[in-house]
C-alpha cells in the first residue's frame, strides 16, 4: 500500500514506477504498473487484479519503485463505455441487495446484510454482512447464486467496517471519518478517554458503529504532552496562592485546581504558581 501523497507533476519518471489506485472512498491504495500511460490524479482507470478487471481511481501519480518488483498493470484509461458499465453495475447492486434481503430474512440466520458489490465484468456479486458470531452461510450463498444467476461471495465484517461500508454522518455533522478518509482502524481505548478528562458516557462516546469514536485518538498524544509536568490529583503542593491538595487538572489550560488546607477554598494555579519543595524540607 502506498502513502497518500501526490504532486502536480504527471510527466515521465525514469526507471520502474508505480501509481496508486483506490477502488472505493477511504479504501486502501494499491500499487499498479502504469506502463506507457501518463496518468493524472483522479483519472479513472481499468486495472488488472486477482479478481479480474476492476475500475479504480488514480490517487497517486507515477512514483519510482523503492524495490523493483512485479506489479499488476493498468490496462487503460476508462472510457465512456467503461463508466457506463459501472453505472449499470451500481444499479444491479441495488437490485441484488433488495433481492438478497428477502432471502436472508427467510434463512433465519442471525446476520445483517450491509451491502452488495458487483464485479466490473458482472460475473460475481459480493455481499457484506455483519453478525456478532460466526455464521455458516454456505447454503445461503448457494441460494443467492441460484436466485441472482451469478457467482456469490459472502464476507463477514465487524461493527466498524459496517459503518465504513454503510456510511453516514457523525454527531459533528460531517461524513463519517471511516467512510470519507480513514483508511485503517486503530485501537481506541477507555484510557484515551480518561486521559482527555471526558466523562465515561457511552451514549456520547460511541460512534455510529457502537464502538468508541475514532476521533478519541486524534488528540490523545497532545493531551499526554500537555499533562506532562502537571501534578496528579491528590498530590500535596506548596503554592503561592496557598498550600493544599490538587483536586483536578485543567489540561488544556496547563493549570491545576488546589484546595487550600487553611480554608478549603479551591484556587486555580499555574505551574509557575507552584513552589518547588527543597530537598531538605
Amino acid at each position: 500500500m502506498m502513502d497518500q501523497q501526490d504532486d502536480a507533476s504527471a510527466g515521465p519518471v525514469p526507471g520502474p514506477v508505480a501509481v496508486g489506485v483506490r477502488f472505493r472512498p477511504a479504501g486502501k491504495i494499491y500499487e499498479f504498473d502504469p506502463g506507457p500511460l501518463i496518468l493524472r490524479r483522479d483519472d479513472r482507470v481499468l486495472v488488472e487484479t486477482e479478481r479480474g478487471p476492476e475500475l479504480g481511481t488514480i490517487v497517486i501519480t507515477a512514483r519510482p519503485l523503492s524495490k523493483p518488483r512485479a506489479l499488476q498493470r493498468v490496462i487503460k484509461k476508462a472510457d465512456a463505455r467503461d463508466l457506463g458499465r459501472e453505472d449499470q453495475n451500481f444499479q444491479r447492486e441495488h437490485e441484488s441487495y433488495r433481492s438478497a434481503l428477502g432471502v436472508v430474512r427467510d434463512s433465519g440466520l442471525p446476520m445483517k446484510l450491509v451491502k452488495a458489490e458487483r464485479s466490473y465484468d458482472g460475473t460475481k456479486t459480493t455481499f457484506y454482512f455483519f453478525a456478532e458470531d460466526r455464521v455458516d452461510f454456505r447454503e445461503l450463498a448457494r441460494t443467492l447464486g441460484q436466485t441472482l444467476a451469478t457467482r456469490v461471495e459472502m464476507k463477514q465484517i465487524g461493527a466498524r467496517d459496517e459503518a465504513k461500508v454503510a456510511g453516514g454522518l457523525g454527531v459533528c455533522g460531517r461524513e463519517l471519518c471511516c467512510s470519507s478518509w480513514l483508511q485503517e482502524f486503530e485501537a481506541v481505548t477507555v484510557k484515551m478517554v480518561k486521559e482527555q478528562g471526558l466523562a465515561l458516557n457511552q451514549s456520547k462516546l460511541a460512534g455510529q458503529c457502537g464502538r468508541l469514536k475514532c476521533c478519541m485518538r486524534y488528540e490523545y498524544q497532545t493531551y499526554l504532552e500537555l499533562k506532562r509536568g502537571l501534578p496528579a490529583p491528590g498530590s500535596r503542593v506548596e503554592c503561592v496562592k496557598g498550600d493544599g491538595v490538587i483536586v483536578r487538572q485543567n489540561i488544556l489550560r496547563r493549570t491545576v485546581v488546589v484546595r487550600r488546607a487553611e480554608d478549603g477554598v479551591e484556587v486555580e494555579a499555574s505551574l509557575d504558581d507552584l513552589v518547588t519543595r527543597r530537598a531538605d524540607a
